[in-house]
């Protein structure tokens, strides 16, 4: 069964930095392309961040430069760093497939609030 554990949000100022984690079992994700995920309130789910089995990484404009997305392949875990975070970085932050490589995701997880106060 597959399982993905997000932690590592938390209350920050603007201009602040947070690092996510997302733990996976029951799959290995470095030959998966991964993606974070995040959902404000009101708005539908946006995929912020993917890193590709090769290790190639995009991001969103929103935020490029800002955010960078890593993968520990002995953890079989997935990272977000997050850096000059902005009020609009607000949101409930989930990892899963990069839905643009597969025809399908696993299971949502619980997610990780991420809340930025101006």
């Amino acid at each position: 069964q597959v399982q993905l554990v997000e932690s590592g949000g938390d209350l920050v100022q603007a201009g602040g930095s947070l690092r996510l984690s997302c733990a996976a079992s029951g799959i290995i994700v470095s030959v998966n392309a991964m993606g974070w995920y995040r959902q404000a309130p009101g708005k539908q789910r946006e995929l912020v961040a993917a890193i590709t089995s090769f290790g190639r990484t995009n991001y969103a404009d929103s935020v490029k430069g800002r955010f960078t997305i890593s993968r520990d392949n002995a953890k079989n875990t997935v990272y977000l760093q997050m850096n000059s975070l902005k009020p609009e970085d607000t949101a409930v932050y989930y990892c899963n497939r990069d839905l643009r490589y597969h025809s399908s995701g696993y299971n949502w997880g619980q997610g990780t609030q991420v809340t930025v106060s101006s």
